[in-house]
C-alpha cells in the first residue's frame, strides 16, 4: 500500500484496513525473510514475532546483536546465524576494498568469529597505504608482521617512537628511484640510490611529534631545556617559523644558565638560517657563542651562515673553530652539503662546488653529483 492509498483510507476514516492491509504486508514480508534466511521450519508467521524483528534489523545492518545471537540459538535457527556473519564478513571486506580501516570494534568482530583472514589483509592493505602516505614504497616487506608497519602505525597514531624504532630506521636502508637525463635521447633513465627510512615524511612525522612532546613538557614543567629541544625539533620538522614563535621574548636575563641561554639562541639563530634572515641568524650565534664559548654549536652555526653568503674563507674559520670544541667533522659537512643543495643560482652553486673541491677533491668528491645536475639543468 502506498503513501497515497493510506492517506485516501484516512481521509474516509478507514483506520482499521490501513492496520489490516499493513498486517498483511508485513506477514508477506517475513515470510519472504524467513525463506531468504532458510528459517522456513519456524512456524510463527505474526509479524509480532521477535524473529521477524530481529530479521528486519538484519536486512538493515548486516549484524546481529548479543540477545539476537542468543534468541536464534535457543530456537536451533543457525543458519540465519552463519548467513548473517557471512553477510557482515562480506561488508567488512568491501570496507577494506574501499580503503577504509577497521574499527576495534570489527577487529574484535573478526577475532571473535576466527576470521583472521581478513585482518590480515585488511592490515596489509593498510600497511602498503601507509608505505605510500609516507614515502616508502621502496621497502619490500608486505607482511603486517613487518616491523616498519607497527613503527608506521605509531606515526599515524602521534605516538612517540622508542630509541629501538629509530635506531631500526635508521639501519634499515631502501633503494629510490633517481631520474637523471641521457645526454643524447634526453630520456629518463631510471637510476637508485640508497637512503635509510629516517628521511623524507617519516623524518618530518618523527620531529613533529618530538616537538610537540617538548611543548607539552615545558608547558607542563616550564623547564625551558624543553623549550630549547622543542625548537630543535621543529627546524627539523622543516617547521622554522614554529621555533621562532617558541623563542620570542625569551628574558635571557631571567635565565641562570648560560649554557642554556646558549642553546636557545643557538635554536633560533638556526631557524632565522632556515628562513633565510642570515643577519638575525647572525647576531644570535655571536649572542650564543658569548654566553658559551666553549660549545661548537654556535659555532657551527657561524660557518654556515657564511657559507650561505658564500664567505667561503671566514666559513672556514668558523668550522675550524667549531672543531676545536669538539664538534663532528661530518656535521660540518651536512652543513655543507646543505647549502650546496639549496643554492638556487647555477653560478653560485658552480662557484661553491669549485671552491670545494680545490680545498679537498676526495673529502668533497660529493659535490661532483651536483656539478652534474647543474650541467644537465642548463642543456
Amino acid at each position: 500500500m502506498n503513501e497515497l492509498e493510506i492517506s485516501w483510507l484516512e481521509q474516509q476514516g478507514l483506520n482499521e484496513i490501513i492496520i489490516i492491509a499493513q498486517e498483511l504486508e508485513q506477514t508477506r514480508e517475513f515470510a519472504a525473510l524467513k525463506a531468504k534466511y532458510k528459517a522456513t521450519e519456524y512456524q510463527d508467521s505474526s509479524p509480532k514475532s521477535h524473529l521477524y524483528k530481529i530479521l528486519k534489523r538484519l536486512e538493515l545492518s548486516n549484524q546481529l546483536g548479543e540477545q539476537d545471537i542468543n534468541f536464534l540459538k535457543k530456537r536451533k535457527l543457525t543458519e540465519i546465524i552463519e548467513i548473517a556473519n557471512e553477510k557482515y564478513a562480506s561488508t567488512l571486506k568491501s570496507k577494506i576494498d574501499l580503503g577504509e580501516l577497521l574499527n576495534e570494534s570489527e577487529i574484535d568482530w573478526l577475532e571473535k568469529n576466527g576470521r583472521e583472514d581478513i585482518i590480515i589483509v585488511a592490515q596489509q592493505k593498510h600497511f602498503a597505504a601507509l608505505k605510500s602516505k609516507y614515502d616508502v614504497l621502496g621497502y619490500q616487506d608486505k607482511s603486517h608482521t613487518s616491523f616498519l608497519y607497527t613503527i608506521l602505525q605509531k606515526l599515524e597514531l602521534k605516538e612517540r617512537l622508542e630509541p629501538t624504532d629509530f635506531a631500526w630506521l635508521q639501519e634499515t636502508k631502501i633503494k629510490v628511484p633517481q631520474p637523471t637525463y641521457s645526454y643524447y635521447t634526453w630520456q629518463k633513465e631510471p637510476k637508485y640510490e640508497e637512503k635509510n627510512l629516517v628521511s623524507g615524511k617519516i623524518w618530518i612525522a618523527y620531529h613533529t611529534i618530538e616537538a610537540n612532546f617538548y611543548e607539552q613538557e615545558f608547558q607542563r614543567t616550564e623547564n625551558k631545556w624543553n623549550l630549547a629541544n622543542a625548537s630543535s625539533h621543529w627546524r627539523k620538522a622543516d617547521k622554522p617559523e614554529q621555533a621562532l614563535q617558541l623563542t620570542n621574548n625569551l628574558e635571557l636575563d631571567k635565565i641562570k644558565e648560560n649554557k642554556l641561554k646558549s642553546a636557545l639562541l643557538t635554536s633560533r639563530g638556526g631557524a632565522f638560517r632556515d628562513i633565510d634572515k642570515l643577519d638575525n641568524a647572525e647576531n644570535c650565534a655571536r649572542q650564543a657563542i658569548e654566553y658559551q664559548p666553549k660549545s661548537h654549536h654556535p659555532y657551527t652555526l657561524m660557518g654556515a651562515i657564511c657559507f650561505e653568503r658564500h664567505q667561503y674563507s671566514d666559513g672556514e674559520y668558523w668550522f675550524q673553530e667549531a672543531l676545536k670544541r669538539g664538534a663532528n667533522p661530518r656535521d660540518m659537512d651536512s652543513e655543507i652539503k646543505r647549502v650546496v643543495k639549496n643554492v638556487r643560482d647555477e653560478n653560485k652553486r658552480r662557484e661553491v662546488i669549485e671552491y670545494l673541491l680545490k680545498k679537498d677533491s676526495q673529502r668533497y668528491a660529493w659535490v661532483k653529483s651536483y656539478l652534474k645536475k647543474s650541467s644537465d639543468n642548463g642543456k
